[in-house]
């Protein structure tokens, strides 16, 4: 049997494959997910955006939110700053133009 953390990190990975998509999907996974990393430079999330999503999508986002307000980390501080880095070149391009989080500096 998986442990809680194995699902959380499956969760979280299978977002960020989503996050790097190109559906209306995507978009509000990479906002969920940027907005943990980021809301100040990548903004904010709307949780009515949940609505957007299939069911299991939304499982997956329900687990990352526990996992982050139980582990009180960054996910770039967890190994996964080269895959935020990749939703901000997808998803905002700006940002990365500005050199936001995208080249790795600290919030």
């Amino acid at each position: 049997m998986r442990s809680s953390s194995d699902k959380s990190a499956a969760a979280l990975e299978r977002l960020i494959h989503v996050a790097l998509g190109n559906t209306g999907q995507s978009r509000v996974v990479a906002n969920f997910l940027l907005a943990w990393w980021n809301a100040g430079e990548c903004g904010g999330f709307d949780l009515t955006d949940v609505w957007g999503v299939d069911p299991l999508i939304a499982v997956d986002m329900l687990r990352v939110f526990a996992l982050l307000a139980g582990c009180h980390q960054y996910p770039d501080t967890m190994g996964y700053g080269k895959h935020l880095e990749a939703i901000v070149r997808v998803w905002r391009p700006a940002a990365e133009a500005r050199g936001g989080n995208a080249d790795g500096e600290p919030r």
